[in-house]
């Protein structure tokens, strides 16, 4: 057990991991040091991988207007299309803006709409293709969110109501880890109407 102080804070550390399911420890935290200051890990020694992640997010809003996006009559303009560029500007500069996230060369980003008038929701999947040392995967996971709050900036002129939810890693592919899939329940997943 032993304390250590970082961003300003100062925190009591049982042990720098994290716990498996059950309970046994899986893996040390790698932005930590020794002595429990934050770092950025070298990636410097680690192959260069064809690596792929995907994303999802799910936006609620009321019945009105997922009709108004459906119709294209937001008056900010196509909602999702800008949504979209939105979201492959976001993977393009998630280093900016997460501290510890490396900058990685981006070769693709693939952006699908699943809307449910059902559920009044879209769901949102991102895909962000790399060949480099380190993964794709906050790249995808901040794209989905950017893309969810581009849609709620187009149309909080007329619901502020709407709510984000649900933005999760569904796979990773690639690097020396291998192969990742998050098991999504049928009621997590949205149905296209």
């Amino acid at each position: 057990m032993r304390f250590f102080t970082t961003l300003g804070m100062t925190f009591l550390c049982l042990s720098v991991s994290i716990c498996g399911k059950n309970g046994f420890f899986m893996k040390e935290l790698t932005h930590f040091d020794k002595g429990g200051q934050v770092r950025m890990v070298d990636i410097s020694a680690k192959p260069e991988t064809v690596r792929e992640a995907v994303a999802r997010g799910v936006i609620y809003m009321k019945p009105g207007t997922f009709r108004m996006i459906e119709d294209k009559k937001i008056s900010k303009g196509d909602v999702l299309g800008v949504a979209r560029v939105a979201g492959i500007m976001a993977a393009k500069r998630t280093h900016d803006i997460i501290p510890m996230c490396h900058s990685i060369e981006v070769t693709g980003v693939d952006i699908t709409f699943r809307p449910s008038r059902e559920r009044n929701c879209i769901e949102i999947k991102v895909s962000v293709k790399t060949v480099g040392k380190t993964g794709a995967e906050m790249d995808a996971i901040m794209s989905v969110s950017v893309t969810a709050l581009t849609i709620y900036d187009m149309c909080k002129s007329v619901d502020k109501d709407m709510t984000i939810t649900d933005i999760c890693l569904l796979k990773k592919s690639g690097g020396k880890s291998g192969t990742y899939i998050r098991k999504v329940s049928k009621s997590q997943s949205v149905k296209e109407s």
